[in-house]
């Protein structure tokens, strides 16, 4: 009959602790996958609502510069007014009153399409506004996100360290909140009441 060798306590100790190991190397291995989604994600975020500040800024601007345009023309308007009302007392010049009325007519025109424009310019600013705290409400999550699993990973190469399992489950948990809120900050399925306003 063979001879069976049975392995030495210390050998299963370290097997044990050896596979122990691999096994938080390889979950540090998925915490670091899930920081680098949540830091796409934030990325992606900072870089969409700055764009979209950019854009509104751009359409206020715009707006801007069709309400002075529209003043302009309403001042014009009003001047030739006054003049044709002076003008009223004194002989007439037909050619001349003509032309003087169709510029009035056409004063009138041009105020009335700044006036048109500057509202649909308007609302394209407000709706890029909306955009950008959209965005800036979920930025919040993927910094968070981010820390917490920094801190997972430091966690769990700590357990490696230590051969401690509460440690690693500590770590577990920090990455589980970790990858909720990057999920959060994509498709605001939690959205959390304290998270917004912190910019």
């Amino acid at each position: 009959m063979a001879e069976v060798e049975l392995p030495k306590p210390d050998e299963l100790h370290e097997h044990a602790a050896n596979s122990f190991s691999r096994r938080v190397a390889l979950v540090t291995a998925i915490y670091a996958v899930v920081l680098a989604i949540a830091a796409l994600g934030g990325n992606h975020a900072m870089k969409e609502m700055l764009l979209a500040q950019q854009q509104s800024s751009d359409q206020w601007a715009f707006y801007q510069a069709k309400v002075i345009r529209e003043h302009l023309y309403r001042a014009q308007k009003m001047r030739l007014e006054v003049d044709l009302a002076e003008r009223a007392a004194t002989p007439r010049a037909p050619a001349r009153e003509k032309k003087m009325e169709a510029l009035l007519k056409k004063l009138d025109e041009e105020e009335k399409r700044y006036n048109a424009e500057k509202k649909d310019i308007e609302k394209d600013a407000k709706k890029l506004e909306a955009m950008r705290d959209s965005f800036q409400a979920r930025d919040p999550y993927f910094l968070v996100a981010e820390a917490l699993l920094q801190i997972a990973i430091v966690m769990s190469s700590v357990s490696i360290l230590a051969r401690s399992g509460l440690i690693f489950s500590f770590s577990l948990v920090l990455a589980v909140v970790g990858a909720a809120l990057p999920a959060t900050g994509y498709f605001m399925v939690f959205p959390l009441p304290f998270f917004h306003g912190t910019h």
